[in-house]
């Protein structure tokens, strides 16, 4: 069973189209949108493992020059 996350994302001022394009270029990150409100950029993703979600996605997310901070909300399916 795959992992998926939203992770919602601050970035300093005038930086969230460049965050968000260059998170869209990410392997694994299957939405990348600009928003309104507390978070600059939401972000959805999936990965194998909770493991290599960390270490392929996350890593990487945090490396994007602009971003100031993340939250990361895991998808649960037990609804």
């Amino acid at each position: 069973m795959s992992v998926q996350a939203y992770i919602l994302i601050q970035t300093e001022v005038g930086k969230a189209s460049s965050v968000s394009q260059a998170i869209s270029a990410i392997a694994g990150v299957t939405l990348a949108e600009g928003v309104t409100g507390p978070y600059d950029v939401i972000m959805r993703a999936e990965a194998p493992s909770m493991e290599d979600f960390g270490r392929v996605i996350l890593s990487k997310v945090q490396a994007v020059p602009g971003i100031t901070r993340t939250l990361t909300c895991p998808v649960t399916s037990s609804f």
